[in-house]
Protein backbone atom coordinates (compact mmCIF):
# COMPACT_ATOMS: atom_id res chain seq x y z
CA UNK A 1 0.00 0.00 0.00
CA UNK A 2 0.90 3.77 -0.44
CA UNK A 3 1.65 5.71 2.73
CA UNK A 4 3.98 9.21 3.19
CA UNK A 5 5.48 8.66 -0.44
CA UNK A 6 6.26 5.00 0.57
CA UNK A 7 4.71 1.70 -1.17
CA UNK A 8 5.08 -1.12 1.52
CA UNK A 9 3.91 -4.25 2.55
CA UNK A 10 5.03 -5.19 5.92
CA UNK A 11 5.07 -9.00 6.93
CA UNK A 12 5.17 -9.96 2.66
CA UNK A 13 4.06 -13.54 2.57
CA UNK A 14 2.38 -13.90 -0.91
CA UNK A 15 2.58 -12.86 -4.22
CA UNK A 16 0.14 -13.25 -6.76
CA UNK A 17 0.72 -12.97 -10.83
CA UNK A 18 -2.04 -11.43 -12.61
CA UNK A 19 -1.41 -12.65 -16.66
CA UNK A 20 1.58 -14.65 -17.89
CA UNK A 21 4.86 -14.62 -18.76
CA UNK A 22 7.34 -16.88 -20.13
CA UNK A 23 9.93 -15.77 -17.16
CA UNK A 24 7.26 -16.88 -14.38
CA UNK A 25 8.95 -19.75 -13.32
CA UNK A 26 12.05 -18.07 -12.69
CA UNK A 27 9.94 -15.65 -10.71
CA UNK A 28 8.96 -18.21 -8.54
CA UNK A 29 11.80 -19.82 -7.94
CA UNK A 30 12.99 -16.00 -6.60
CA UNK A 31 10.14 -16.86 -4.68
CA UNK A 32 10.97 -19.69 -2.73
CA UNK A 33 14.57 -18.24 -2.74
CA UNK A 34 12.88 -15.63 0.04
CA UNK A 35 10.30 -17.66 1.20
CA UNK A 36 7.32 -16.46 -0.63
CA UNK A 37 4.36 -18.48 -1.91
CA UNK A 38 3.40 -18.06 -5.33
CA UNK A 39 -0.14 -17.99 -7.14
CA UNK A 40 -0.68 -17.47 -10.81
CA UNK A 41 -4.31 -16.18 -11.94
CA UNK A 42 -4.56 -15.92 -15.19
CA UNK A 43 -7.11 -15.60 -18.42
CA UNK A 44 -8.46 -18.07 -20.65
CA UNK A 45 -6.53 -17.16 -23.87
CA UNK A 46 -3.29 -17.05 -21.70
CA UNK A 47 -3.80 -19.73 -19.94
CA UNK A 48 -2.29 -21.74 -22.74
CA UNK A 49 0.99 -20.27 -22.66
CA UNK A 50 1.51 -21.00 -18.93
CA UNK A 51 3.75 -24.00 -18.26
CA UNK A 52 1.77 -27.08 -17.47
CA UNK A 53 3.74 -28.01 -14.25
CA UNK A 54 3.17 -24.42 -12.67
CA UNK A 55 0.08 -23.87 -11.00
CA UNK A 56 -2.48 -21.85 -11.95
CA UNK A 57 -6.07 -20.69 -11.87
CA UNK A 58 -8.32 -19.27 -14.78
CA UNK A 59 -11.21 -16.44 -14.90
CA UNK A 60 -13.03 -14.65 -17.39
CA UNK A 61 -13.73 -11.91 -15.03
CA UNK A 62 -12.71 -10.54 -12.31
CA UNK A 63 -15.75 -11.39 -10.44
CA UNK A 64 -16.89 -12.88 -7.31
CA UNK A 65 -15.56 -16.19 -8.57
CA UNK A 66 -11.97 -14.66 -8.60
CA UNK A 67 -12.52 -12.73 -5.23
CA UNK A 68 -13.55 -15.39 -3.55
CA UNK A 69 -10.45 -17.49 -4.48
CA UNK A 70 -7.81 -15.12 -4.23
CA UNK A 71 -9.39 -14.26 -0.72
CA UNK A 72 -9.62 -18.11 0.80
CA UNK A 73 -5.74 -18.45 -0.70
CA UNK A 74 -3.90 -15.51 0.97
CA UNK A 75 -4.37 -12.78 3.31
CA UNK A 76 -4.51 -9.57 1.08
CA UNK A 77 -2.88 -7.31 3.48
CA UNK A 78 0.63 -9.60 3.62
CA UNK A 79 -0.04 -10.20 0.08
CA UNK A 80 1.78 -8.74 -3.64
CA UNK A 81 -0.26 -8.40 -6.20
CA UNK A 82 1.80 -7.84 -9.89
CA UNK A 83 -0.20 -7.41 -12.81
CA UNK A 84 1.85 -9.22 -15.90
CA UNK A 85 0.97 -9.18 -19.63
CA UNK A 86 -2.69 -8.97 -17.98
CA UNK A 87 -5.93 -8.60 -20.09
CA UNK A 88 -7.85 -6.90 -17.94
CA UNK A 89 -8.15 -3.44 -16.66
CA UNK A 90 -8.52 -3.20 -13.26
CA UNK A 91 -11.31 -0.46 -11.66
CA UNK A 92 -10.75 1.97 -9.23
CA UNK A 93 -13.16 0.13 -6.65
CA UNK A 94 -11.38 -3.43 -6.65
CA UNK A 95 -7.46 -1.56 -6.81
CA UNK A 96 -8.61 0.17 -3.55
CA UNK A 97 -11.74 -2.19 -1.93
CA UNK A 98 -9.96 -5.75 -2.49
CA UNK A 99 -5.90 -5.54 -3.25
CA UNK A 100 -6.22 -2.24 -1.03
CA UNK A 101 -3.21 -0.75 -3.08
CA UNK A 102 -1.13 -4.24 -3.04
CA UNK A 103 -1.57 -4.15 -6.70
CA UNK A 104 1.16 -3.42 -9.15
CA UNK A 105 2.03 -3.75 -12.84
CA UNK A 106 5.53 -4.79 -14.86
CA UNK A 107 5.63 -2.96 -17.27
CA UNK A 108 8.52 -3.29 -20.14
CA UNK A 109 9.79 0.04 -21.57
CA UNK A 110 10.12 3.72 -20.79
CA UNK A 111 7.16 5.55 -18.62
CA UNK A 112 5.68 7.86 -19.15
CA UNK A 113 7.02 8.08 -23.20
CA UNK A 114 4.86 4.17 -23.67
CA UNK A 115 2.16 3.67 -21.54
CA UNK A 116 -0.24 1.19 -23.54
CA UNK A 117 0.85 -1.95 -25.62
CA UNK A 118 2.53 -3.36 -28.23
CA UNK A 119 5.55 -1.39 -26.90
CA UNK A 120 8.27 -3.66 -28.61
CA UNK A 121 6.70 -2.85 -32.06
CA UNK A 122 6.21 0.97 -30.79
CA UNK A 123 10.07 1.24 -29.91
CA UNK A 124 11.23 -0.65 -32.99
CA UNK A 125 9.32 2.16 -34.78
CA UNK A 126 10.73 4.85 -33.34
CA UNK A 127 14.32 3.33 -32.99
CA UNK A 128 14.33 3.67 -29.51
CA UNK A 129 17.67 1.89 -28.53
CA UNK A 130 17.05 2.33 -24.58
CA UNK A 131 15.39 -0.86 -22.87
CA UNK A 132 13.87 -0.55 -19.61
CA UNK A 133 12.00 -2.71 -17.28
CA UNK A 134 9.62 -1.41 -14.16
CA UNK A 135 7.49 -1.94 -11.63
CA UNK A 136 4.48 0.73 -11.00
CA UNK A 137 1.13 1.17 -8.77
CA UNK A 138 -1.63 0.36 -10.49
CA UNK A 139 -3.96 3.73 -10.62
CA UNK A 140 -7.72 3.49 -12.72
CA UNK A 141 -5.22 5.22 -15.56
CA UNK A 142 -3.38 2.93 -17.39
CA UNK A 143 0.53 2.49 -16.95
CA UNK A 144 -0.38 6.41 -15.22
CA UNK A 145 0.66 5.24 -11.42
CA UNK A 146 3.70 6.28 -9.25
CA UNK A 147 7.02 4.28 -10.73
CA UNK A 148 8.41 2.31 -7.72
CA UNK A 149 11.45 0.31 -9.35
CA UNK A 150 13.18 0.52 -12.89
CA UNK A 151 16.34 -0.62 -14.20
CA UNK A 152 17.88 0.49 -17.82
CA UNK A 153 19.96 -0.89 -20.27
CA UNK A 154 21.38 -0.44 -23.81
CA UNK A 155 18.98 -2.74 -26.08
CA UNK A 156 21.63 -5.34 -27.92
CA UNK A 157 22.64 -4.49 -31.48
CA UNK A 158 21.31 -7.51 -32.37
CA UNK A 159 18.09 -6.98 -31.20
CA UNK A 160 15.52 -6.50 -34.69
CA UNK A 161 12.95 -8.05 -33.83
CA UNK A 162 10.03 -7.86 -31.52
CA UNK A 163 10.82 -11.37 -30.65
CA UNK A 164 14.77 -10.31 -29.96
CA UNK A 165 13.40 -7.42 -27.38
CA UNK A 166 10.98 -9.74 -25.58
CA UNK A 167 13.90 -12.24 -25.47
CA UNK A 168 15.84 -9.48 -23.30
CA UNK A 169 13.11 -8.80 -21.87
CA UNK A 170 12.43 -12.20 -20.52
CA UNK A 171 15.96 -12.56 -18.86
CA UNK A 172 16.35 -8.67 -17.61
CA UNK A 173 12.90 -9.18 -15.98
CA UNK A 174 14.80 -12.02 -13.72
CA UNK A 175 16.92 -9.20 -12.28
CA UNK A 176 14.70 -6.83 -11.76
CA UNK A 177 12.24 -8.79 -10.09
CA UNK A 178 15.13 -10.10 -7.26
CA UNK A 179 16.30 -6.90 -6.88
CA UNK A 180 12.78 -5.31 -6.27
CA UNK A 181 12.02 -7.91 -4.01
CA UNK A 182 14.51 -7.46 -1.91
CA UNK A 183 14.09 -4.18 -1.40
CA UNK A 184 10.46 -5.11 -0.16
CA UNK A 185 11.62 -7.97 2.07
CA UNK A 186 14.13 -6.97 3.88
CA UNK A 187 13.91 -2.57 3.24
CA UNK A 188 9.94 -2.91 4.09
CA UNK A 189 9.32 0.25 1.88
CA UNK A 190 10.08 1.53 -1.64
CA UNK A 191 10.21 5.18 -2.03
CA UNK A 192 8.25 5.83 -5.14
CA UNK A 193 8.23 8.59 -8.31
CA UNK A 194 5.14 10.02 -9.52
CA UNK A 195 5.09 10.09 -13.49
CA UNK A 196 4.68 13.63 -14.74
CA UNK A 197 1.21 14.29 -16.10
CA UNK A 198 2.81 17.28 -18.89
CA UNK A 199 5.09 14.44 -20.62
CA UNK A 200 4.31 10.92 -22.32
CA UNK A 201 2.52 9.06 -24.91
CA UNK A 202 -0.17 6.62 -24.51
CA UNK A 203 0.44 4.00 -27.45
CA UNK A 204 -2.47 1.20 -28.45
CA UNK A 205 -2.24 -2.25 -29.16
CA UNK A 206 -1.23 -3.45 -32.64
CA UNK A 207 -2.96 -6.16 -34.56
CA UNK A 208 -0.58 -7.55 -36.94
CA UNK A 209 -3.28 -8.40 -39.86
CA UNK A 210 -4.63 -5.65 -40.19
CA UNK A 211 -2.00 -2.90 -38.83
CA UNK A 212 0.31 -4.27 -40.66
CA UNK A 213 0.45 -3.43 -43.86
CA UNK A 214 3.27 -1.39 -45.84
CA UNK A 215 3.01 2.29 -46.86
CA UNK A 216 5.79 2.43 -49.48
CA UNK A 217 5.67 6.12 -49.96
CA UNK A 218 7.41 6.42 -46.66
CA UNK A 219 11.00 6.95 -45.80
CA UNK A 220 13.82 4.38 -46.43
CA UNK A 221 14.50 4.20 -42.33
CA UNK A 222 11.11 4.20 -41.41
CA UNK A 223 10.24 1.42 -44.11
CA UNK A 224 12.92 -0.45 -42.27
CA UNK A 225 11.98 0.10 -38.74
CA UNK A 226 8.31 -0.75 -39.45
CA UNK A 227 8.48 -4.10 -41.18
CA UNK A 228 11.21 -4.76 -38.60
CA UNK A 229 8.35 -4.36 -36.06
CA UNK A 230 6.00 -6.78 -37.44
CA UNK A 231 9.02 -9.23 -38.06
CA UNK A 232 9.15 -12.69 -35.62
CA UNK A 233 6.77 -13.71 -33.73
CA UNK A 234 4.35 -11.94 -35.65
CA UNK A 235 3.66 -13.11 -39.22
CA UNK A 236 5.31 -10.03 -41.55
CA UNK A 237 4.33 -6.84 -43.00
CA UNK A 238 2.14 -6.17 -45.45
CA UNK A 239 1.96 -5.78 -49.12
CA UNK A 240 1.05 -7.19 -52.58
CA UNK A 241 3.18 -8.68 -55.27
CA UNK A 242 1.23 -9.62 -58.34
CA UNK A 243 -2.03 -9.15 -56.98
CA UNK A 244 -1.31 -11.64 -54.69
CA UNK A 245 -0.49 -10.66 -50.33
CA UNK A 246 2.89 -11.61 -49.15
CA UNK A 247 4.90 -10.95 -45.64
CA UNK A 248 7.97 -9.57 -45.92
CA UNK A 249 10.11 -10.17 -43.00
CA UNK A 250 14.45 -9.77 -42.78
CA UNK A 251 14.54 -5.85 -43.78
CA UNK A 252 18.10 -4.38 -43.85
CA UNK A 253 18.51 -0.63 -44.73
CA UNK A 254 21.07 0.02 -47.49
CA UNK A 255 23.10 2.82 -48.73
CA UNK A 256 24.98 1.54 -51.59
CA UNK A 257 22.44 1.92 -55.06
CA UNK A 258 21.47 5.04 -57.35
CA UNK A 259 17.38 4.74 -56.77
CA UNK A 260 16.47 8.51 -55.46
CA UNK A 261 12.74 9.04 -57.01
CA UNK A 262 9.89 8.48 -55.29
CA UNK A 263 7.91 6.88 -58.03
CA UNK A 264 10.94 3.91 -57.85
CA UNK A 265 9.88 3.03 -54.33
CA UNK A 266 8.37 -0.68 -53.81
CA UNK A 267 10.30 -1.53 -57.09
CA UNK A 268 12.86 -5.00 -57.11
CA UNK A 269 15.81 -3.39 -58.93
CA UNK A 270 18.19 -6.62 -58.38
CA UNK A 271 17.77 -10.66 -57.31
CA UNK A 272 21.26 -11.53 -55.21
CA UNK A 273 19.99 -15.14 -54.91
CA UNK A 274 19.49 -15.04 -51.16
CA UNK A 275 17.93 -11.54 -50.85
CA UNK A 276 16.35 -8.43 -53.14
CA UNK A 277 17.02 -5.14 -53.26
CA UNK A 278 14.03 -2.77 -53.09
CA UNK A 279 14.00 0.75 -54.10
CA UNK A 280 12.28 3.19 -51.80
CA UNK A 281 11.26 7.09 -51.92
CA UNK A 282 14.87 8.36 -50.80
CA UNK A 283 18.87 7.64 -51.69
CA UNK A 284 18.56 4.15 -49.10
CA UNK A 285 17.29 0.90 -50.56
CA UNK A 286 15.64 -2.11 -48.66
CA UNK A 287 17.34 -5.58 -48.45
CA UNK A 288 14.67 -8.43 -48.18
CA UNK A 289 15.64 -11.82 -47.39
CA UNK A 290 11.87 -12.93 -47.11
CA UNK A 291 8.76 -12.40 -49.17
CA UNK A 292 6.35 -15.16 -47.46
CA UNK A 293 3.15 -15.97 -49.21
CA UNK A 294 -0.81 -17.30 -48.08
CA UNK A 295 1.04 -20.46 -47.66
CA UNK A 296 3.97 -20.07 -45.76
CA UNK A 297 6.44 -20.66 -48.15
CA UNK A 298 9.15 -17.77 -48.63
CA UNK A 299 9.00 -17.05 -52.53
CA UNK A 300 12.29 -14.90 -52.59
CA UNK A 301 13.63 -17.36 -55.10
CA UNK A 302 10.99 -16.56 -57.54
CA UNK A 303 10.71 -12.65 -57.33
CA UNK A 304 11.67 -10.82 -60.28
CA UNK A 305 13.57 -7.49 -60.98
CA UNK A 306 11.61 -5.06 -62.28
CA UNK A 307 8.44 -6.28 -60.21
CA UNK A 308 6.98 -4.26 -57.96
CA UNK A 309 5.42 -4.54 -54.46
CA UNK A 310 2.97 -2.21 -53.78
CA UNK A 311 -0.40 -1.47 -51.23
CA UNK A 312 -3.80 -0.29 -51.77
CA UNK A 313 -5.11 3.09 -50.81
CA UNK A 314 -7.29 1.22 -48.94
CA UNK A 315 -5.35 -1.32 -46.87
CA UNK A 316 -3.21 1.74 -45.61
CA UNK A 317 -6.70 3.64 -44.28
CA UNK A 318 -8.11 1.16 -42.88
CA UNK A 319 -4.25 0.26 -41.63
CA UNK A 320 -4.18 3.88 -39.90
CA UNK A 321 -7.99 3.81 -38.81
CA UNK A 322 -8.23 0.66 -37.06
CA UNK A 323 -7.90 0.10 -33.51
CA UNK A 324 -7.09 -3.32 -31.94
CA UNK A 325 -8.19 -3.85 -28.76
CA UNK A 326 -7.89 -7.46 -26.49
CA UNK A 327 -9.82 -9.02 -23.23
CA UNK A 328 -9.48 -12.32 -21.37
CA UNK A 329 -10.70 -13.72 -24.15
CA UNK A 330 -8.40 -12.30 -27.14
CA UNK A 331 -8.90 -9.65 -29.44
CA UNK A 332 -11.91 -8.07 -29.34
CA UNK A 333 -14.69 -7.51 -32.30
Amino acid sequence: MIKNNTFTIKNLKNVVFIGEHESLKDLININDKFKIKSFIVTSPIQKKKIDKNLKHKSFNKLDKSFIDYVSKEVEINKTLFISIKSRWIFKKDIIKKFFQGNLINYHPARLPYYRGGATSSWRIMNGDKIDCQLFHVVSEKVDEGPILYFEKSIVPKNCKTPLDLEKYSSIQIIKLYENFIKILKVKKKISFLKQPSYIGHYFPRLNSKINGWIDWSTSSSNLSRFIDSFDEPYQGAITMYKSKKVFIKGAHLHGGEISKHDYMSGMISRHDGEWITVCTSDENSILISEVIDGKGKNIIKSIKPGDRFYTPTSEIIKSRSYRAKYGPKGLLK
